[in-house]
């Protein structure tokens, strides 16, 4: 009698739970008028319905079967083909919270300015509810969500970024929580397109475009903006890092969390090819993310990690068969393309593949007087599953302990191939200041030097001197914290090319950091952190003069003044609640330079 009464009680608390999301359905087909409502499951049949759908409208065009199998091109508006950041809120009650890193509206100022855009723009369209959840299934370090939108190829994407569909809402029922996503393409006028985040509501509002990163609200807005609040207040990290293992000829793997800004370079590290010599003494390298890491201490003091999504919404130029073979593999089959290239045979072609392209991004016949034949920005989306170097440990429900965790960012001079922070709060130091040269992964200027902290500055959903505070605080009695590096694939000689070959050959600097880790290599002081001994990073094989080496490795103790001057004046300008940690450190090491 009694577990009756209990599995009655159950199945009221789930209704129960399942309610908010029907009111909030409900409430959102009355806002925006759709002509039906249809509530994902996640299913092959589905998503074969889908794609027979954007096929007919032109939205979906279908590529060579013979030689990339179920896979699909889309081309977005001219207008819309990258993160708005300049058009991207955090709306808190307190301005302060949001903090001077991120644009700033009060939440019941962007709720009305958000809510006019979207009433009635759904009709003559589906409003579809997408269930997900960000991180394994079973895992709890896994958040879910529910994304309504009225775009079917935000549908089938988060299909394959995600865990989406039936067994997300099962787990939904169970919690009774997830992060409430609203998105509409809606006219798709760059003068009505906004992305507004509140973090104290856990929810998302997204309005006038189609781009992943702008409608994909389960990656950048979810798995970030607002799961770096989560974290923040549970206690664990949301950070814009790949995840990958390195094992060594000893059977043994090394899990290494590592944070570039886009484009720099995240999915080739992730998805690393050792070079013929490593490989031959056995040395395997394991794929478990290329963009997003969710990390919490566990029971032994470590910090242990998932990799909230499911699929790889890569740049697609730059990625060749020298550059990542497994990438390439990768998207070989059951694939969606966005603003690539076309070749005569109706192949997917970017810059950096072999072959001629007949159409560019937009659908003209290719002239070079129109720019590159593949925007720079042009993505695929595909299951990481389908990744060579998937990891067996991807689906871990505790996650992957990481022995390093790794900052970098394209500077052509000043920083090295590679150091090592002194400690933690120097490691947040370096973190907190790096800087990057902008690339086309966001609209405006290329080529800029920015700072972007730990790669967050686009995607922070609260006030970076309180999430300095917040990295600080993982220093604490029983902490086995991983070691921190900074990398720089990038630096450049006087002749203006790049003096590291990169590629599977950043195996090198990844053995450094692991022989580090284990203390089996020792390193040479300086002001700014520990460099590798010459006799302790192996260069053997490796096509490099004695000129580029000094000079991948070389420390000018003027310059590096004039970078801590200014890493003062960046800390600086978030104002008193940068904590003094912080700022004491930046000044221990100018101290030392003078």
């Amino acid at each position: 009698m009694n577990a009756a009464i209990s599995s009655v009680d159950e199945n009221k608390t789930a209704r129960s739970r399942l309610a908010r999301l029907n009111d909030w359905v409900a409430q959102t087909a009355a806002l925006t008028r759709p002509d039906a409502v249809q509530w994902c499951d996640g299913s092959d049949a589905e998503y074969a319905a889908l794609l027979e759908l954007m096929q007919k409208d032109g939205s979906l065009l279908p590529l060579n079967p013979d030689t990339h199998p179920r896979s699909w091109l889309h081309r977005s508006d001219p207008r819309d083909v990258a993160r708005v950041e300049h058009l991207t809120f955090v709306c808190t009650s307190e301005k302060d919270a949001a903090g001077p890193n991120n644009h700033w509206m009060a939440p019941a100022d962007g709720h009305r300015k958000m809510d006019e855009l979207f009433a009635g723009c759904m009709r003559g369209r589906t409003l579809y509810v997408i269930p997900y959840c960000m991180g394994p299934i079973d895992s709890p370090l896994a958040r879910c969500g529910v994304e309504i939108t009225d775009s079917p190829y935000v549908v089938v994407n988060m299909r394959m970024m995600t865990r989406m569909g039936a067994a997300a809402l099962t787990r939904i029922e169970t919690e009774g929580s997830f992060v409430k996503g609203l998105h509409s393409t809606g006219e798709l006028d760059p003068d009505r397109r906004f992305i507004m985040h509140f973090p104290e509501e856990l929810s998302i509002k997204s309005y006038g475009s189609g781009y992943g990163g702008n409608a994909l609200l389960g990656k950048k807005c979810h798995a970030l903006r607002i799961a770096s609040w989560q974290a923040r207040q549970e206690g664990w990290l949301a950070e814009h890092m790949l995840i990958v293992g390195i094992e060594n000829p000893r059977g043994e793997t090394h899990y290494i969390a590592a944070a570039f800004p886009s484009a720099c370079g995240k999915t080739n590290l992730a998805m690393l090819i050792p070079p013929e010599s490593y490989r031959d003494a056995g040395w395997k390298v394991w794929t478990v993310g290329d963009d997003i890491c969710w990390m919490r201490p566990g029971a032994d003091g470590r910090l242990y990690a998932i990799n909230p999504e499911a699929g790889f919404f890569g740049v697609a130029p730059g990625t060749s068969a020298n550059s990542n073979p497994n990438a390439l593999a990768c998207i070989s089959h059951d694939t969606i393309f966005t603003n690539v290239a076309l070749t005569q045979d109706n192949q997917p072609w970017w810059e950096g593949l072999e072959g001629t392209p007949a159409l560019d991004w937009q659908g003209r016949a290719y002239d070079p007087a129109n720019g590159p034949a593949a925007h720079p920005n042009s993505r695929f989306t595909v299951s990481a599953r389908q990744c060579p170097s998937y990891s067996p440990r991807a689906e871990d429900p505790q996650g992957v302990p990481i022995s390093a965790i790794v900052f970098g960012g394209r500077r052509p001079s000043l920083v090295p191939l590679v150091f090592e922070a002194r400690d933690w709060t120097h490691g947040v130091l370096v973190g907190a200041s790096m800087g990057s040269e902008t690339t086309a992964a966001a609209t405006g200027a290329v080529g800029v030097m920015r700072r972007d902290p730990m790669a967050m500055k686009p995607f922070c959903g609260y006030n970076f001197a309180d999430y300095f505070t917040h990295w600080l605080g993982f220093e604490k009695p029983g902490a086995q914290l991983p070691k921190v590096f900074h990398v720089n694939w990038f630096r450049k000689g006087a002749d203006g090319q790049f003096l590291w070959p990169g590629f599977g050959e950043n195996l090198r600097v990844l053995e450094w950091m692991i022989e580090r880790v284990e203390g089996r290599v020792g390193a040479e002081e300086t002001a700014v952190g520990r460099f590798p001994a010459k006799a302790d990073f192996n260069l053997e094989g490796l096509a490099l003069s004695a000129e580029a080496a000094e000079e991948l490795f070389a420390f000018h103790p003027g310059e590096w003044k004039a970078e801590l001057l200014e890493i003062g004046d960046y800390l600086a300008s978030y104002g008193d609640g940068m904590p003094p940690r912080l700022q004491q450190e930046a000044s221990h090491i100018l101290s030392i330079l003078e």
